[in-house]
């Protein structure tokens, strides 16, 4: 106890301090005069009426909570007086990593169960035990309802990151990482040339370097997306074809993502050629050729299907299906996919590009392999 003298102690007088929390755990100072409280004293001063029926619960030193009945005395000339006060008429028994709880409400959040656990939030997490489906993680924020038959048993465990880095996993210790770490972990050589793009739900996609340290805390992370720079024999490389305009919002996308792409007219036909499209794991390729077909009304026509070279296949060698069409560009043979738009989102001239018909081929390509 804080300022008790010595002499104090002995003869069991003197106005001290304890500690008060509410089912917040947001504690206050309480001032009482006897150093043997019961529980109908601490309620009390605490500044509860007997009709409230106040729970209390002495928090010990190894953090676990005690009930204190009305008449149960507490002798806090050697223990430490902290307590939760709350009026409440029973308690909801918990363990947290094995240790037992009885906290006088029925719902707690998962800030709570941290502080009374003591489990820090930048180095584990908390998940709530279930039997008969995946352990649930609980957020800061996440509420549990406390009133179900048995015990809730929570657990806590080491916090671990996912990145996806051009289709592979790779799961994080730590809640950052450097970009050119992450290419090694995943099995690509960072010497080799990249454009490399980090991709967040509902943002563009944003160039980063080697050297560029990613946040995976960061809401909506998707995937580190990795495309080959150019690479040539020393000879100026040709210039790519710009037989037709695209819109300015479909060039932008394209060199946004460092794509080379060309527009080529081949017998009467618009063609939208990128080179090196990355695929997903599960082809037996990393990258191929996309070719789009885009009509000379386009964005009043629709952009449909799509053509690879060579063909795509999976390396579980089943059939792909709907890839029968064949398109000659340039004297080269694509093999296209037959992927339509379904009824319930039909092209929309005002609000679909080259932009969102991508969309829809990395769309297709995953489904494939069942991302």
């Amino acid at each position: 106890m804080e300022n008790v003298p010595e002499a104090a102690l002995d003869r069991g007088e003197a106005r001290h301090k304890i500690e008060v929390a509410d089912e917040t755990l947001a504690f206050r100072a309480v001032w009482i005069e006897d150093l043997t409280p019961t529980g109908f004293q601490l309620s009390a001063a605490a500044g509860f009426k007997p009709a409230q029926q106040a729970t209390v619960l002495h928090i010990l030193h190894d953090g676990e909570l005690e009930d204190v009945r009305p008449s149960e005395a507490v002798d806090l000339r050697n223990s430490e007086g902290r307590f939760v006060i709350v009026e409440s008429d029973r308690s909801y028994r918990l363990t947290i990593d094995g240790e037992r709880f009885d906290w006088p409400c029925r719902i707690v959040s998962g800030g709570l169960l941290r502080k009374l656990g003591r489990v820090r939030p930048d180095e584990k997490a908390i998940y709530l035990e279930r039997s008969d489906e995946p352990d649930r993680l609980i957020g800061n924020h996440d509420l549990v309802d406390l009133d179900a038959r048995g015990i809730e048993s929570f657990v806590s465990r080491k916090l671990a990151w996912k990145l996806n880095v051009q289709g592979v996993i790779l799961d994080v210790a730590t809640p950052t990482i450097v970009v050119g770490d992450a290419l090694t972990r995943a099995g690509f050589d960072p010497n080799q040339g990249w454009h490399i793009f980090l991709k967040i739900e509902g943002e563009p996609k944003r160039a980063v370097g080697l050297t560029d340290t990613i946040d995976l805390r960061t809401r909506g992370i998707e995937k580190l997306r990795l495309t080959p720079k150019e690479v040539n024999n020393g000879e100026a490389p040709s210039a790519p074809r710009r037989d037709f305009a695209l819109l300015e919002i479909d060039e932008t996308h394209l060199d946004d993502l460092g794509f080379r792409w060309e527009t080529v007219m081949d017998a009467g036909r618009r063609w939208l050629l990128i080179h090196q499209f990355p695929v997903p794991v599960g082809f037996t390729t990393t990258w191929t050729q996309l070719a789009l077909e885009i009509p000379p009304t386009y964005p009043g026509a629709q952009i449909d299907m799509f053509y690879t070279y060579p063909p795509l296949t999976l390396a579980s060698g089943r059939v792909i299906e709907c890839t029968h069409v064949s398109a000659t560009i340039v004297g080269v043979p694509f093999n296209g996919w037959s992927r339509h738009r379904g009824p319930e989102s039909p092209w929309n001239p005002s609000t679909d590009n080259v932009v969102t018909h991508l969309a829809l081929v990395e769309s297709a390509l995953a489904k494939e392999v069942g991302e």
